[in-house]
């Protein structure tokens, strides 16, 4: 009975609770209250060492000024008015008084560089990633350090490694062993994050041990390598995206101007209205479909602006310019004040401000090829557009009928007339079928630009160029002419700049012209070569 009492009694004195145990975060919480900045500054650090996620919304607060004090010393969040204490998260009905937290410069990096640690645990691994990256903007420290090795051992995404693993080697650049500095140097040598390269930059200057010196030299040279290679990508797509531009601005052009001769300097205002039709598509699919419908609109805008500039270009062709034929000067005047009353009409209608044309979400971004390369989907989708309408009219052209009549009638007009060819019905036709390719022009260039009354003015000077240098009447002539135009362009900005890489390029065209007067592709026929 007395051994039962005394275990009894023992077992009491085991299970009695003992003093409260303080929590750290509650602690680190409370600690922001301190009275100078160094011991704010060491409560930061210590509430970021929790890795609570609670602590996130605190550190913004502080960052804010949205973490007050109230008269007893207990710290709150204020959010729209409210108070909630920051430890607990208990509303406070009626805090009293408050006093708000100041920080300083030291307290503010200290806070994004423990939001910074935070992050490596959230459960988005964009936030992770974010998080990583933004570690290359703080000071090394070996908290940082730690924390990113624990996350770094814990993490599958393939990018959100990549990020961390060379933040950590950004900090093991300073550290004092000798074989961690040339571990980091050789992961950093594969980044091309400007901060990197200053970072090596900076090592370079510091460095004393001639190993490390060489293999931060050759790093920024592997670095400056791969810029290279990735700004020469760059311009080729950009050239590539460029002449697609102009192919798709000028191949309507190539067709009307081989077939009957005109100067037509209101081709420019075809590619306006194509784009203007787009913007009112657009709004009626804004205003009267469902939102999940908006995609289609740029489906139903290529017909659309095809058969409007088309018989715009009929209209132009029966009304004034058949008249016309034989008198290029008049020709070219005449067609020059249509596109000015072209302009005017659309500035009435709709304003002398541009309007904007929205891509759908199918292109809108683009793909990431490496760090710095970013090929985006509406220029992608405009490349193969117009390598899509190059085919399609080659192959009207080459097997349909109407194909057959304008190739006979643009080697020898008199022979196709003497066949039986209806000639200005041809002539309508063809010109129609130019406008309407420089209609879903416009459709394809109000996916990269706003839609103005100048818009066709900044192509019509290039679509000339493009379809004198590949040849007058000639597809392929037009395709190698753009592709052309668009490269030199691009490739010769960066040294020249625009305006100056624009005249060169006219210069180089005039003197090819006095060598090949025909162009590249010249056609072949009676009259042609008459």
């Amino acid at each position: 009975m007395i051994r039962r009492v005394l275990l009894l009694a023992f077992l009491a004195l085991v299970c009695l609770p003992g003093p409260a145990r303080a929590e750290p975060f509650a602690d680190a919480v409370q600690a922001l209250s301190a009275k100078g900045f160094r011991e704010r500054t060491e409560a930061v650090e210590a509430l970021a060492a929790t890795g609570d996620a609670r602590a996130v919304a605190i550190l913004e607060a502080l960052s804010e000024g949205a973490l007050q004090t109230t008269a007893d010393d207990r710290v709150v969040m204020v959010r729209g008015g409210t108070a909630v204490d920051a430890a607990t998260g208990e509303v406070l009905a009626e805090p009293g008084p408050l006093n708000r937290i100041t920080v300083n410069n030291s307290l503010r990096r200290a806070i994004r560089e423990s939001l910074g640690r935070l992050g490596l645990f959230a459960a988005e691994p964009a936030r992770r990633q974010a998080a990583a990256e933004a570690l290359l903007n703080t000071q090394p420290s070996q908290e940082s350090a730690a924390m990113l090795r624990e996350a770094l051992a814990n993490e599958s995404e393939r990018r959100v490694r990549s990020a961390m693993e060379f933040s950590l080697a950004a900090m093991d650049l300073v550290a004092e062993d000798k074989t961690q500095r040339l571990e980091a140097i050789e992961v950093l040598s594969g980044s091309l994050d400007r901060r990197v390269r200053s970072m090596l930059q900076g090592r370079l200057a510091q460095e004393e041990d001639a190993e490390v010196r060489a293999a931060v030299e050759d790093a920024l040279e592997s670095i400056q390598t791969q810029v290279k290679v990735i700004n020469f990508v760059s311009n080729l797509f950009q050239g590539l995206s460029l002449g697609s531009v102009l192919l798709l601005a000028a191949i309507g052009l190539a067709v009307t101007f081989g077939v009957m001769g005109v100067i037509n300097m209101a081709h420019g205002e075809m590619i306006m209205l194509g784009a203007y039709t787009t913007f009112v598509v657009q709004e009626i699919f804004r205003a009267a479909l469902p939102t999940a419908a908006f995609d289609l609109y740029l489906v139903v805008a290529l017909p659309v602006a095809f058969a409007v500039t088309f018989l715009v270009g009929v209209g132009l062709e029966r009304g004034i310019i058949r008249f016309l034929y034989g008198r290029p000067l008049e020709t070219l005047l005449a067609t020059w004040g249509i596109s000015l009353a072209l302009q005017q009409v659309v500035r009435s209608i709709f304003g002398a401000t541009n309007k904007e044309v929205a891509n759908p979400s199918w292109m809108t971004g683009g793909v990431e090829v490496v760090g710095g390369l970013m090929l985006t989907y509406n220029r992608i989708v405009i490349v193969l557009f117009a390598l899509a309408v190059l085919a399609g009219l080659a192959a009207l052209l080459r097997w349909s009928s109407f194909g057959l009549h304008m190739r006979a009638v643009t080697q020898n007009r008199p022979m196709a007339s003497a066949m039986g060819i209806r000639t200005g019905r041809v002539d309508a036709m063809t010109f129609g079928l130019g406008s309407g390719i420089a209609g879903i022009a416009g459709v394809a260039l109000s996916q990269i630009g706003n839609v103005s009354p100048n818009l066709g003015q900044a192509y019509i000077v290039d679509s000339f160029m493009v379809v004198v240098f590949g040849g007058v009447g000639s597809l392929w002539g037009t395709l190698v002419g753009a592709m052309s135009l668009g490269m030199v362009n691009k490739f010769l900005e960066p040294y020249a700049g625009a305006m100056l890489g624009k005249i060169l390029v006219l210069v180089a065209i005039i003197l090819f012209i006095q060598k090949r007067p025909r162009g590249l592709f010249a056609l072949k026929g009676r009259s042609v070569e008459n």
